[in-house]
């Protein structure tokens, strides 16, 4: 059994080498797996499982960063961009940042040039909260140790956009959720991008109950992707939006805490204040 699972694990880093160093004549499902010696049915079940994607959603994936970083440079035109990257034009290039970052290769380019972003710091029972949203909803919500790594952080995600402090609906209402106000909560409203797999995690995090915790196994399995535990944890490290997606009821299956974006410590506070609130109910 071990010796299997050895020989897995270097079929899928065999073929996640293969997919990173061929994205640009963008590879088939057939190509793949017949170069891992391997079934096409065969082989999407076999990656699916152990990189919680399939071939094709890494295929995007791969091209989607290079092309990210092409319109970074800010020198190359979205053809150019979509034809480096292997797609027959700007038209795919469109549909990919669409469905994979929720905008246009456009305004990704510009940065959220065209993006009004009001934010507010205010207080919490675990230090200070920068919180910002855009007219949809909250975009970004985090523990602030440092206002100014934390203003940092947050200009870097939408490096073009226009900010303005100040506070509004969406921000108050969210912030509720830390004064145990949780019956008077209206339904809080996010604004966020990510990959499908990202949100499938994110998603899965706002069903676990408050006072209840869960192990990085056990939401892997929830998802349906049961061997797919580190890339459930690599989404939960990319979530943007602190204590509202519950990324803190995850621990370790041997009981530890495990680590927090914005601290251990913090995390085992958190915890703990959430049980302490439900015994008190």
């Amino acid at each position: 059994m071990k010796e299997e699972l050895t020989d897995n694990f270097k079929r899928i880093e065999t073929a996640i080498h293969y997919i990173r160093n061929h994205f640009q004549s963008q590879p088939n499902l057939d190509q793949v797996a017949e170069n891992l010696n391997l079934s096409p049915f065969h082989f999407q079940r076999l990656f699916t499982d152990w990189a919680g994607v399939s071939p094709k959603k890494f295929l995007q994936y791969t091209t989607i960063s290079y092309a990210k970083e092409k319109l970074k440079e800010g020198k190359a035109t979205l053809f150019d961009t979509a034809y480096d990257a292997g797609l027959s034009g700007t038209g795919r290039l469109h549909d990919l940042f669409i469905n994979i970052e929720g905008m246009t290769p456009g305004e990704y380019k510009n940065g959220g040039e065209q993006l009004e972003i009001q934010y507010s710091l205010t207080e919490s029972p675990f230090g200070n909260i920068l919180c910002a949203s855009t007219h949809k909803g909250i975009c970004h919500l985090t523990f602030s140790d440092d206002e100014s790594s934390s203003m940092g952080e947050l200009m870097s995600l939408f490096p073009n956009a226009k900010f303005f402090q100040a506070s509004n609906p969406f921000q108050e209402n969210a912030l509720k959720i830390f004064h145990k106000q949780w019956d008077h909560l209206s339904e809080i409203k996010l604004h966020l991008k990510g990959t499908p797999f990202q949100i499938k995690v994110w998603e899965a995090l706002l069903k676990i109950p408050v006072g209840e915790l869960t192990t990085y196994g056990d939401l892997a399995k929830n998802i349906s992707h049961p061997n797919a535990s580190r890339a459930v944890g690599s989404a939960i490290g990319g979530n943007p939006v602190a204590y509202l997606i519950p990324c803190h009821r995850v621990i370790q299956s041997t009981g530890g805490f495990g680590q927090y974006h914005w601290g251990s410590d913090r995390k085992v506070a958190m915890i703990g204040w959430e049980a302490a609130q439900l015994q008190v109910v």
